[in-house]
């Protein structure tokens, strides 16, 4: 049975990892670049954790760069792992590159979002991307036409999970407080964030991950954002 959350005025969505799927940059140029699928699925999974663990350590040392830099930075590192340092072959950074500013949309976002918007639902992305990014993958998608938001950490100049990037969809949505917000991430410790802070949290565990032990806990779990609309009663 779907337990349903009350009092939302809004939902606001994690981009990478919860709309957009990550591993479809690498995906895009696997036959151009004639990348065997083992190697390639570890090369983007070493970029996704060093893109997470730079923006955390970068945070902590109080040294901000863009989202967009440290996604160079930790697709720099995932090369040099994969083929060793230089020799990754000729175009394949800028390549990949490219296509984390097209990634994919999983296949039921696009419905999903648009049932929330023409029931009059509040939407938002609230992500680490650089504003330039969000709106280049929002517009590929075309996911920017049922957004009312789409709000950048560059807006308070550190990285989730701090409480100061959670607090600005409350304010720029001009919400009653964060109990107000359904907040959705794929980051399990997005989701424990988001709930420390007050939100409540759908985590939507497409694969199938263990529970972080940190503060907070998500109010419900979902394998897709599909059960989203009935769980907010639109």
């Amino acid at each position: 049975m779907i337990q349903r959350l009350t009092g939302i005025e809004a939902c606001v969505f994690d981009a990478y990892g919860t709309l957009f799927d990550v591993h479809s940059a690498v995906g895009q140029c696997r036959d151009r670049f004639g990348l065997e699928s083992g190697p390639a699925q570890t090369m983007s999974d070493s970029w996704r954790t060093r893109q997470l663990q730079y923006s955390w350590l970068r945070s902590l040392m109080g040294k901000h760069v863009d989202f967009w830099q440290v996604t160079g930075d930790a697709l720099d590192f995932a090369l040099d792992t994969a083929f060793g340092p230089g020799k990754a072959p000729d175009g394949l950074r800028q390549a990949l590159m490219d296509s984390y500013l097209a990634l994919h949309t999983y296949p039921e976002v696009p419905g999903v979002l648009r049932k929330l918007k023409d029931a009059g639902m509040k939407t938002a992305v609230l992500s680490n991307g650089s504003p330039s990014m969000l709106e280049k993958v929002c517009t590929s998608t075309g996911i920017d036409a049922v957004l009312d938001a789409v709000l950048s950490i560059e807006d308070v100049g550190i990285y989730k999970p701090h409480p100061s990037v959670y607090r600005l969809a409350v304010e720029r949505l001009d919400l009653s407080g964060p109990a107000a917000v359904s907040f959705q991430s794929s980051n399990a410790w997005d989701a424990a964030a988001a709930s420390a802070f007050g939100f409540k949290v759908v985590w939507c565990n497409r694969f199938g991950q263990a529970r972080e032990r940190l503060p907070g806990a998500p109010d419900v779990e979902v394998t897709s954002l599909t059960d989203l609309p009935a769980l907010v009663g639109v």
